[in-house]
């Protein structure tokens, strides 16, 4: 479970982000391209973008589910 205590500075603010789990496979930017990114340099993903309709929390929502490390969490500061 993700830990917002330890989420990466490159997120940006609201419910949904990345912690210090992430292993960077690849998998939500896959699910949710328009919401998460690579940080190339430090090897992580980030939400660079919180959804907004119902289709982009969807996106997001399987992006949680198809994190192997559960570095997605959605109970950030809104």
């Amino acid at each position: 479970m993700a830990d917002k205590e330890n989420k990466f500075e490159d997120n940006t603010a609201g419910k949904y982000y990345v912690d210090d789990q992430c292993i960077s496979c690849d998998a939500c930017c896959e699910e949710a391209p328009e919401h998460f990114v690579m940080n190339d340099d430090e090897g992580h993903a980030f939400v660079k973008k919180q959804p907004e309709t119902a289709e982009e929390i969807e996106n997001c929502e399987r992006a949680i589910e198809g994190c192997p490390v559960d570095a997605i969490g959605r109970d950030g500061n809104a």
